[in-house]
């Protein structure tokens, strides 16, 4: 670093965050971004909205009392795409596009020529980010016109900006190789003269900080060919070596980073970002961080619980004396947690004292900072609430139900163990008559304009139970007409009377609260209210039943009943913090046992309970993914351990690298699997079929996720690539996820294609014994 960097750059800061949401108070920006999409609004009106949700979160920032702000965290899509174009990264298909804001758009989503990227989960989180393809040609290139603005646009205001970007070693570790590339961390050389590059810039732009965001340290991620603490030291060693540059923060986040954090230690960058929450102070006191800034994550970024201040500043304490200064900061980005809790009128003063969402977490952090600094009694009443709040937790009975407790503490290996798959296979096949191939669809159908405003309607009192049930009922019985004339062969109800997968459930269950604008990014404009899981969870009463009876009377064809499965519920709510996850799971799953028995005797058929966040919820280190397997696995068996051999268990995943989780996808015993292979390219298949898979299989033939419908020839090509991995007789055809999100059109189109690619398999299936 040149000698007037070192002059005029601030050694150090005290309170801040590692990143924010981006969608707006009042998702704004999902707004404006489908706008654009539909041609409603220009690119000029976009960005508009866009400048105003930095500018918005500048300020949260600066009043919260931060003293370094993250920047260029806002995206229009996703953190790992803008990389992507930041390293000049976009797949080779999407060059066609002209205008660069439409080709961003196309990689994420596609067009009707263009395939999308593929689409996996953040690390263990619920957020999905877009997975870049590097192939043998690609050729990396610095375009760093996006951070360079937003760091301008910063500065102008005065604003302690601190630009954050996604670190090389990450960036490459969560990449996939095409084309016959060799694995993307091999490419990491070719990515540090960029970000050195990446580093000039910055530092000619007038910036003191610069944060690298590196979060895959804290896993067992690429360690098989790479030791990522040697891969950690050479990079940063190498970065910070460079001349002219800001000062550098290397974060990491979701775990403990353990031996990579004294790999960093052994390098000359200035700062080190730490998750106390999820990991621990141990390896910050023996890393040798003496000579650095770390910023200590004491205040949980990805739960909703108010921190324990005591514990927290306790923390913080031991630190002193094993590192050179500390700042506070939440352990992650708040990108996972609602923005403010102001506006929540429904929660009872208990629950409403429990909780912290982001602008509190922000409030969270500055005490702590200023508590550091000042002592405690500098901020008595923050520490004081804190107290007050743990202490009503412990003693609100809602917490705590005997009843539940005692039936879950009673169960025994067989409440969860079916007959033998082949036994069940032969009652089910005598059950339901079906064709070679069968078609079906995942569960939800489009949430039309209809449907929402009925939902308004019955929230504001403008209709009542009655009247919302009769016009849900008409919109099922148009998507059974519909399906009927697509030639579906087993149908789904459509889910109209669902706002969310999780939170249509958790809304029926005791022991869930659901917030009335609690908003999170899942991925791109898809936004969710995860509900908040507080207490002892119980089914006062039936939750599906009557809707897929109704729709059952409607056909002579099987009705799927379709739940959520409880693993998935854990993982799409804010779950409690104040036991271990395997017992809340546990609960959650006696609820939905209920259910299942339920359909079935209501003449339920088959039953689907789906498990996307299957893989989601799979610790980061290897050491700790068997304990979870177990509970993950034991909760669905006992969520479809009490039914009829003949009743079929179908489960639904999607949306993973499942490779690290095949072993527990056989485990589940389902009787049908339907799994996201799309814009995979049934490369699933290949896992499933290495791990001794022998139950029947839907691999997704059609994504969902982008607005493109692919062809006849393309659906029935898909299904030739399935039929070389899987017999026929064990082969299911559908979709790689539910229709919620698209439009009529499309899902007719994409339905109608999807039968005739099946009607073709069957006959070339047909034709050798013919």
């Amino acid at each position: 670093m040149s000698d007037d960097t070192a002059h005029t750059t601030p050694t150090t800061f005290r309170a801040t965050v590692p990143g924010v949401a981006r969608i707006g108070v009042n998702r704004e920006l999902k707004r404006a971004v489908e706008a654009y999409w539909a041609g409603r609004i220009d690119a000029t009106a976009l960005e508009r909205v866009a400048a105003g949700i930095r500018r918005d979160n500048r300020q949260r920032l600066i009043a919260a009392g931060f003293d370094s702000i993250p920047v260029n965290t806002f995206s229009f899509y996703d953190q790992m795409l803008d990389t992507s174009v930041l390293l000049g990264a976009l797949p080779p298909r999407v060059a066609s596009v002209a205008d660069p804001l439409d080709r961003y758009f196309a990689a994420a989503r596609g067009t009707a020529d263009i395939a999308p990227l593929e689409m996996t989960k953040w690390f263990d989180t619920n957020y999905h980010y877009l997975v870049p393809e590097i192939g043998p040609d690609t050729a990396f290139a610095l375009d760093p016109a996006k951070i360079r603005d937003e760091v301008a646009e910063s500065l102008a205001e005065g604003v302690p900006a601190r630009p954050v970007v996604i670190g090389p070693i990450t960036f490459l570790a969560l990449s996939k190789a095409v084309g016959g590339a060799a694995e993307p961390l091999s490419r990491i050389d070719d990515l540090v003269p960029l970000y050195a590059e990446l580093l000039g810039e910055l530092h000619r732009a007038g910036v003191h900080w610069v944060q690298i965001d590196e979060p895959v340290l804290v896993t067992d991620e690429g360690s098989g060919s790479h030791d990522l603490a040697d891969l950690a030291e050479r990079v940063y060693a190498a970065l910070s070596a460079v001349a002219d540059r800001p000062r550098i923060l290397v974060q990491t986040y979701f775990g403990d980073a353990a031996d990579r954090l004294a790999a960093l230690g052994r390098t000359d960058v200035e700062g080190v970002g730490v998750d106390l929450v999820a990991g621990t102070s141990d390896g910050v006191v023996s890393a040798g961080l003496t000579d650095k800034l770390v910023v200590a994550g004491v205040v949980d970024g990805r739960n909703v619980w108010r921190t324990d201040l005591d514990e927290a500043l306790a923390a913080l304490d031991s630190l002193h004396g094993h590192v050179g200064a500390l700042a506070v900061s939440t352990s992650c980005s708040t990108l996972h947690v609602p923005y403010t809790l102001r506006g929540e009128y429904d929660l009872d003063a208990a629950l409403h004292g429990w909780l912290a969402f982001a602008e509190e977490k922000f409030a969270e952090v500055a005490a702590l900072s200023r508590a550091l600094t000042h002592g405690i009694t500098d901020q008595a009443e923050q520490f004081r609430a804190s107290r007050a709040a743990l202490a009503t937790r412990e003693s609100d009975p809602r917490l705590r139900v005997s009843a539940i407790r005692e039936r879950l503490a009673g169960l025994e290996p067989t409440d969860w163990t079916r007959t033998a798959a082949g036994v069940r296979r032969e009652a089910q096949d005598a059950a339901a008559s079906l064709p070679v191939l069968p078609t079906t669809t995942i569960g939800s159908y489009p949430q039309t304009v209809e449907i929402r405003r009925a939902r308004l309607a019955l929230r504001n009192g403008a209709i009542d139970d009655t009247a919302y049930r009769t016009r849900m009922q008409r919109e099922i019985a148009e998507v059974i007409a519909l399906q009927e004339r697509v030639g579906l062969d087993v149908l789904v109800h459509g889910e109209p009377e669902r706002n969310d997968m999780v939170q249509y459930f958790a809304e029926q269950l005791d022991g869930f609260f659901a917030t009335a604008n609690g908003w999170v990014q899942s991925y791109g404009s898809r936004c969710v209210r995860p509900p908040i899981l507080f207490g002892d969870v119980t089914r006062p009463n039936p939750m599906t039943v009557g809707w897929i009876t109704y729709a059952q009377s409607l056909t002579d064809r099987p009705v799927k009943g379709m739940l959520t499965g409880p693993v998935t519920i854990l993982a799409w709510s804010f779950v409690r913090d104040d036991q271990p996850l395997a017992d809340t799971a546990g609960q959650v799953a006696l609820a939905i046992r209920d259910e299942t028995i339920g359909l079935e005797r209501a003449g339920v058929p088959i039953i689907q309970v789906d498990e996307p966040a299957l893989r989601e919820l799979l610790p980061l280190r290897a050491a700790d993914r068997e304990a979870y397997l177990d509970w993950a696995v034991t909760a669905f068996r006992i969520s479809t351990g009490g039914v009829a051999d003949a009743t079929q268990i179908h489960t639904h995943l999607c949306y993973s690298e499942f490779g690290d989780v095949i072993g527990a996808i056989a485990a589940l015993d389902a009787d049908v699997t339907s799994i996201e292979a799309a814009r995979s390219h049934m490369e699933v298949l290949d896992d499933l079929n290495s791990a001794g898979f022998a139950a029947q299989v839907g691999p997704g033939v059609y994504d969902i996720h982008s607005p493109r419908v692919p062809t006849v020839d393309e659906m029935t090509a898909s299904l030739r690539e399935a039929l070389a991995a899987v017999p026929a007789d064990r082969l299911w055809v559908n979709p790689d996820c539910g229709l919620k999100t698209r439009s009529n059109d499309e899902v007719v189109q994409a339905l109608t294609n999807l039968v005739a690619a099946a009607h073709r398999a069957r006959d070339e299936v047909a034709a050798p014994i013919g």
